[in-house]
C-alpha cells in the first residue's frame, strides 16, 4: 500500500517535467515531506485536450457517495481489481491521473515487532509518477455545495527491490506511458477488454528504478513534516 508520500517539487518543476499545459491552482502549495490522507495534493490530469496541474484531496470520493468520509478508506486502489470495484471502475475508464511524488514511505517489520519506516525514492532523484484515478463529488443536500475533486493511488505487487520491505507498492508510470495513461479518447469504452493497453501499464516498477533507506520513526506521525524525515537513520540507534 501507500499511506504516506513526499511532494516537495514546485509546480513549475512539475509542469516542466510532466509537460503540463496549464497550472490551474493559484496557490503555491507548501512542500510536504509527510503527505497524509485528506491532504490537498498536486495532481496531473487532462481535460479539453489540455494537460493540467491542480490540487485534489487524497482519498477518492465516488460521485455516488453520500459522504466525503468514504475517502478515508479509499487512499489506495489495487490494480488487480480496478474493473470490479464500483468505487474505481468508472474512474478507471474515464478519469485517470498522475500523482507526482518525490518519494514515499513504507514500514518494514523490524526485530521485536517494531516497524522501521523506509524512505523510498528514484535513484536519479527526479519526481516519480504514481498512477491514479480521480473523481468529482459534492453534497446533494446542500444547494450551493462546492465540488470536491479527489484522487486515489493505484498499487500493485512489490518488485524485487521493495519486496523485503512490503508486498505492495504504488504503480509508477514510465515517461513513455504518460500520454497513454492520461488519454481520454477511449473514455466511451465500457468493456474492460478495450482498456487492455492501460491494464498492461499496471505492473511493478523496474527493479533498478528505486532505492531506500531507514528514516526516523517521527514520520509515523502526520504532525511531523520537515526535511529531517528523509535523512538516513541508523536502525540500531532507533531500536537499540
Amino acid at each position: 500500500m501507500c499511506g504516506r508520500f513526499i511532494q516537495t517539487s514546485s509546480p513549475r518543476i512539475l509542469a516542466e517535467h510532466f509537460d503540463v499545459d496549464e497550472v490551474v491552482t493559484d496557490d503555491v502549495p507548501v512542500p510536504s515531506y509527510n503527505v497524509a490522507p485528506r491532504a490537498e495534493v498536486l495532481t496531473i490530469f487532462e481535460r479539453d485536450d489540455r494537460r493540467r496541474l491542480d490540487r485534489m484531496r487524497w482519498g477518492l470520493v465516488p460521485s455516488w457517495s453520500d459522504t466525503v468520509a468514504i475517502g478515508d478508506k479509499l487512499i489506495n486502489a489495487r490494480a488487480e481489481t480496478l474493473s470490479e470495484k464500483p468505487a474505481f471502475k468508472a474512474a478507471f475508464e474515464r478519469r485517470r491521473c498522475i500523482i507526482p511524488a518525490d518519494g514515499f514511505y513504507e514500514w518494514q517489520v523490524a526485530p521485536g515487532s517494531s516497524k522501521q519506516p523506509m524512505y523510498i525514492h528514484a535513484r536519479n532523484g527526479v519526481p516519480i509518477a504514481f498512477a491514479g484515478l480521480w473523481e468529482s463529488w459534492r453534497a446533494r443536500d446542500i444547494s450551493d455545495a462546492p465540488w470536491i475533486r479527489s484522487c486515489v493511488v493505484i498499487t500493485t505487487s512489490a518488485n524485487a527491490t521493495l519486496a523485503p520491505v512490503h508486498d505492495r507498492m504504488p504503480v509508477i508510470l514510465e515517461a513513455q506511458d504518460w500520454d497513454l495513461w492520461l488519454n481520454r479518447d477511449i473514455e466511451d469504452h465500457r468493456d474492460i477488454e478495450d482498456l487492455g493497453p492501460l491494464v498492461e501499464l499496471l505492473h511493478p516498477a523496474a527493479d533498478d528504478l528505486l532505492e531506500f533507506w531507514p528514516v526516523s520513526t517521527r514520520v509515523s506521525s502526520a504532525r511531523n513534516d520537515d526535511a529531517s524525515l528523509i535523512v538516513r537513520e541508523d536502525p540500531l540507534r532507533l531500536f537499540g
